[in-house]
């Protein structure tokens, strides 16, 4: 049986996958990439280091969000958020990205592209310094499709 999903069910699958995929479209190129990412609040977050997906993503910020959760190809649920990408620059507003990725992600083995990478010479926030880029996509729309055959 094929189905489309509610929107409560949207907000689970979004709430409970770790990866998903951003796709992002300038200069005639299309890039799609996936990324660890925490859904809250009607806001995908994630950080990454300066590369392709974010000068694209910077050019033109409207993006589009793939999820999936696939236990066989006969059971699989798969979600589509279109939003648009804002940059967070301030250092409280980066350390704030940082928190709600590392409270969601704390305790799960990461590989070193997944780690934000980032320095604090001293515990105060303010003074910290980040490298990493963080950023969120504010979802305007969502749909989502399944497949549930036993």
């Amino acid at each position: 049986m094929l189905g489309d999903l509610s929107k409560q069910e949207i907000d689970s699958l979004l709430h409970t996958q770790l990866v998903g995929r951003i796709g992002c479209h300038a200069d005639n190129e299309i890039f799609v990439v996936p990324i660890t990412y925490v859904y809250k609040d009607g806001y995908i977050y994630g950080h990454s280091h300066e590369g392709r997906k974010i000068i694209m993503m910077r050019k033109n910020p409207r993006v589009c969000f793939e999820v999936d959760d696939m236990e066989n190809l006969a059971h699989w649920k798969s979600a589509i958020v279109w939003g648009e990408f804002e940059e967070i620059e301030s250092a409280d507003g980066k350390m704030n990205v940082f928190k709600i990725l590392s409270d969601r992600l704390v305790g799960l083995e990461a590989s070193e592209t997944m780690k934000p990478t980032y320095r604090m010479p001293n515990p105060h926030p303010h003074n910290a310094e980040v490298k990493a880029i963080a950023f969120r996509i504010r979802v305007s729309e969502k749909t989502g499709r399944f497949e549930l055959n036993y």
